[in-house]
């Protein structure tokens, strides 16, 4: 199975940009569409995947908190996450800590798991793969 095929899974009809006559960007629907489009594509979830896994391990060698997993699995940015929960993003940096994770109050465990969709278990560990 191709990565494309792996990532496009959802059986909705794939969408490409391509650069017409004049060089603006239009959607190209067609099967046919140009292999640098899906190529970058592909490269771009690649590399999404192995900064999450090189984040996976630094929660499981206790380098960074599973706060910093999920955010990034989410493909959001410190500043994001801090204003889907409502804490500054000084803070939400400082939880990144596994130390300062662990003395986290339920009610701030509670605006995290909100913000990032999980149950407040998931929000405590990381998967295992």
């Amino acid at each position: 199975m191709e990565l494309e095929d792996e990532i496009f899974d959802d059986g909705l009809p794939k969408a490409y940009y391509k650069q017409n006559d004049k060089g603006q960007y239009v959607l190209e629907k067609k099967a046919n569409a140009p292999w640098a489009e899906k190529v970058s594509c592909s490269l771009i979830i690649l590399a999404n995947r192995a900064n999450l896994e090189e984040i996976r391990n630094a929660v499981l060698a206790g380098q960074k908190s599973p706060l910093c997993y999920y955010m990034e699995m989410r493909q959001m940015t410190p500043g994001m996450l801090a204003k889907a929960a409502g804490i500054a993003a000084f803070r939400v940096k400082r939880h990144f800590r596994p130390e300062i994770f662990a003395k986290l109050k339920p009610s701030v465990l509670n605006r995290y798991s909100n913000a990032l969709r999980i149950s407040l278990e998931e929000i405590k560990i990381v998967p295992t793969i």
